[in-house]
């Protein structure tokens, strides 16, 4: 009789244990809905949203213009611009700078960190980039910030990022995650 009661202890030690671990994690991640195309379009009611949202198949990449609502942080891909440089600042042969400008609206209760490096992550046709720190001397980011600092609850950031891209490129991809610690991100799509 001991071992039977020692087996079932150890059942709902393992059972406690898990329920504790899906309470962490839900609590560290917050909620973690995927991510929302915003309507700009207010003039629709709640029945034709949600008649809407049970025939369509739910987005998972977006376009410049697009507003992105992820876990309360609203993101925005407002534009991209292809340069060739400056006087001073040029790509290497063959290439252009794409200048990306972003604009994050942090609706969330806490802050939220922006890192242009931790937080977005680029592929050309399907090849991996990083950023480039040149591209954003060119004439066309010229007095824009980069996309770097805290963002407080209820206020927004509005900067630029630069990669350097063949300019025989056919797609562009870039990926944001508004937390880091977050399993989703926003994907925008920019195809020539």
């Amino acid at each position: 009789m001991k071992k039977k009661g020692g087996c079932l202890k150890t059942v709902l030690i393992v059972i406690g244990v898990i329920i504790i671990l899906g309470i962490i994690g839900s609590v560290i991640g917050g909620k973690d809905d995927g991510p929302k195309k915003v309507n700009s379009d207010t003039s629709t009611d709640a029945t034709q949203d949600a008649s809407k949202n049970e025939s369509e198949p739910e987005q998972t990449v977006f376009n410049v213009g697009d507003t992105v609502n992820l876990n309360d942080v609203e993101i925005t891909l407002v534009n991209i611009t292809e340069s060739a440089g400056g006087e001073y600042t040029t790509p290497d042969e063959g290439n252009e700078f794409l200048i990306l400008e972003f604009e994050i609206a942090n609706n969330s209760s806490k802050d939220i960190s922006i890192s242009s490096v931790m937080n977005f992550e680029a592929y050309c046709d399907d090849y991996s980039l990083t950023q480039d720190l040149v591209g954003l001397q060119a004439p066309e980011a010229s007095g824009k910030n980069q996309l770097d600092g805290s963002v407080a609850a209820g206020k927004k950031m509005n900067g630029v990022i630069a990669y350097q891209v063949p300019t025989t490129f056919s797609k562009f991809e870039v990926s944001v995650a508004p937390d880091f610690w977050s399993s989703k991100d926003i994907q925008f799509v920019y195809s020539k």
